[in-house]
């Protein structure tokens, strides 16, 4: 497939990375020439330019993609994109990331949005669907009050790329529990059997005395982000 990414910070450079490893064709958009990392990605094709431009978006022939995932750090740059690849260019699949759960109400089709991934409402969905006796027994969850919401994007360094989801499971400290992975294919509660890949977006539910561990765990800081 040809897939257009709009955002190359290190949720779109790492799908654009696990994408690319795949076998598909993708293209990273991007107006900070700080983002752009030509030798760091080799396989892909990088845009500098504004993803919210049409005039950009033409000169991309976005017409000619299958998927478009708007990823950047704005939520007005992913509604605008969404748009115009949906409406300007009819492409058949759009892709957005939620930054602020305030706004997860506009992410809808009629601003071309196919698939909204938003973490918060993932995890409390998957917390409301948890059956009582699963929420009762030693691997429970912790209470949504007091806890707070992290997202780390695993890169290629690092020790849980490529094994299962259920060694980082084990791994992680007390007061963090592993409630979701986002991946190209959509946001999947978790399988200890799966094998996790570069470029998943792994989401947890933490106290927060335990972020400092959970950051040592995953990596640099900035990897583990509270929403």
């Amino acid at each position: 497939m040809r897939i257009a990414i709009a955002g190359a910070g290190s949720v779109g450079r790492s799908i654009a990375t696990e994408l690319a490893g795949s076998g598909h064709d993708v293209l990273l958009i991007d107006r900070d020439t700080r983002a752009i990392g030509v030798d760091d990605l080799p396989q892909v094709e990088w845009l500098l330019a504004d993803a919210c431009e049409l005039a950009t978006l033409e000169d991309a022939r976005l017409e000619d993609f299958d998927v478009v995932i708007a990823a950047s750090s704005d939520d007005k740059v992913n509604l605008v994109v969404s748009l115009l690849a949906k409406t300007e260019f009819g492409v058949g699949r759009v892709i957005a990331r939620i930054n602020d759960p305030d706004n997860e109400w506009l992410f809808t089709e009629s601003w071309g949005v196919d698939l909204a991934v938003s973490p918060p409402r993932l995890i409390a969905d998957l917390v409301e669907d948890a059956p009582e006796e699963d929420l009762d027994g030693e691997d429970a969850l912790p209470p949504l009050p007091g806890a707070e919401i992290a997202e780390s994007v695993l890169h290629a360094e690092s020790p849980f790329a490529g094994g299962p989801e259920g060694a980082l499971a084990e791994s992680l400290p007390a007061g963090v529990a592993l409630v979701a992975v986002v991946g190209p294919q959509g946001v999947r509660p978790p399988d200890p059997g799966r094998t996790l890949s570069v470029g998943d977006t792994v989401v947890f539910l933490a106290e927060p005395g335990a972020l400092g561990v959970l950051e040592s765990l995953l990596g640099p800081a900035q990897d583990a982000d509270p929403l």
